[in-house]
């Protein structure tokens, strides 16, 4: 399709229909996205006499991978809304440019990441909850994992660029190829070759590489409105600044789901033990079932919402926030029912240690008491990101993990006669409070972003 024909599209079709054309990609690619990291965890947790410690210890590395996916989509969710926006206003060279001091930012953290995270896995991840079971599975997993950074900037800080430009099943294409690279080389490298958990982290450092090689091909090749060129590279602070303000939320918000893992973690430890970590690292995996979906129906949104800000089409904006709010709300309320009703279902996919599944079974249904209201909270924050509110868009990232899911897994604990209950209650608690708030300061400023146009752009 034409660059020409993607932005009439954006203009002027049929907002329903649009976010729907770009919206099932993105979420196809999210769940597939998500197999990177669950079928490692369903193969590791089969594991013959060690499963159970594996899967502990692989989950143990989640702070370390957040805090890669943080970095990469600091300069990709800043990055890319800015494009889209400058490409609403009929601005391409500007958006040529934010495409090419993002890769260019994406190289930096690779470099400075690889070394420090590879320097100091060991005391992270004892920082993290290991213990001396856990640790060599852990360590195993992770040196090699961290090798691959530079792959995980490309797919996930340079991805956003192809779906913002309305390439919603190239976009696809990436995780597609990645995923299935993945399914493939996980049972070759853990079990026939004998590996194990470090088979399961080249599988998926060699799977990103693809990935990263579809995605520099198809920014470099003719398809692509935005081009990555050599030129666009040098990094000026006046073009790569504001994207970094506006990807600080979503850094925040990934960075934090690093030290929230490591308070869950560490708290859990304490209270329950190697069990109630092992059920955590499973209730992590169902709960990206629940975000990452969501997450793919704001990627379809975003592309929509920025390009018609940007181009003052104040109407098209409101009816893409609602379509996507809309979308986000009944999905959320769907996987909160379905997790209350037969979170057994969910559990027994990631082990088959009946011990371990009977605990994450009673602990699932407290952590996913609150889950149905993440819809919410979700669509609005996105969508301050999708009209450049940095700043709201930074305080709402705060709110829920930050100021309250944090301080509540470790003052809880002492409220409740059962201090493991106390720690899982912590996140509905906060799943209901940010939503209430983050989905009120949506509505009450959503007329006066859209009244200002792109000069509220903060």
């Amino acid at each position: 399709m034409a660059g020409k024909n993607i932005n009439q599209d954006m203009g002027s079709a049929n907002v329903p229909k649009l976010m729907m054309k770009l919206a099932v990609p993105a979420v196809i690619a999210q769940l597939i996205n998500m197999l990177y990291n669950i079928v490692d965890r369903i193969y590791i947790g089969h594991i013959p006499d060690a499963g159970a410690s594996a899967l502990t210890g692989v989950g143990l590395f989640l702070p370390i991978l957040m805090m890669l996916n943080a970095f990469a989509m600091l300069a990709g969710s800043g990055g890319a809304p800015r494009a889209a926006i400058a490409m609403g206003q009929n601005d391409k060279e500007g958006a040529q440019k934010i495409l090419g001091n993002c890769f260019s930012v994406l190289m930096i953290f690779a470099v400075v990441l690889t070394a420090g995270f590879y320097l100091f896995a060991p005391q992270l991840l004892r920082l993290f909850g290991a213990s001396d079971v856990t640790l060599p599975y852990a360590l195993s997993y992770a040196r090699i994992y961290i090798l691959g950074t530079v792959f995980v900037m490309i797919v996930l800080g340079m991805n956003p660029f192809i779906t913002t430009q309305g390439f919603a099943k190239f976009s696809m294409i990436t995780t597609v190829m990645g995923a299935v690279c993945n399914i493939i080389l996980d049972p070759i490298l853990i079990f026939g070759l004998h590996m194990g958990v470090r088979g399961a982290a080249i599988a998926t450092v060699a799977s990103q590489a693809v990935s990263a090689v579809w995605v520099l091909w198809f920014l470099r090749g003719k398809k692509t409105m935005l081009r990555l060129t050599g030129a666009d590279m040098k990094l000026v602070p006046g073009v790569i600044m504001p994207c970094l303000s506006l990807g600080i939320s979503t850094f925040v918000m990934l960075s934090t789901e690093s030290i929230l893992n490591i308070s869950f973690n560490s708290s859990l430890s304490g209270y329950g033990g190697d069990i109630a970590v092992g059920a955590m690292t499973i209730i992590s995996s169902c709960n990206q079932l629940i975000t990452l979906p969501l997450q793919g129906i704001c990627q379809g949104g975003q592309p929509i919402i920025s390009y018609n800000f940007g181009a003052d089409h104040k109407k098209r904006v409101r009816q893409a926030f609602y379509c996507q709010f809309t979308a986000c709300t009944v999905y959320a309320s769907v996987m909160w029912l379905l997790m209350m009703l037969v979170p057994r279902l969910f559990a027994g996919i990631f082990s088959s240690d009946a011990a371990l599944v009977d605990y994450t079974v009673r602990v699932m249904r407290i952590y996913m008491a609150g889950i149905f209201s993440t819809g919410i909270q979700i669509s609005c924050q996105q969508t301050f990101m999708a009209l450049g509110q940095a700043k709201i868009s930074l305080l709402m990232a705060c709110l829920r993990k930050l100021v309250l899911l944090i301080p509540l897994i470790f003052m809880l604990p002492h409220v409740f006669s059962d201090p493991v209950f106390g720690v899982f209650v912590a996140e509905p608690v906060s799943d209901i409070i940010a939503a209430s708030v983050t989905g009120s300061m949506l509505f009450l400023r959503l007329n006066k972003i859209l009244e200002k146009g792109t000069s509220a752009v903060s």
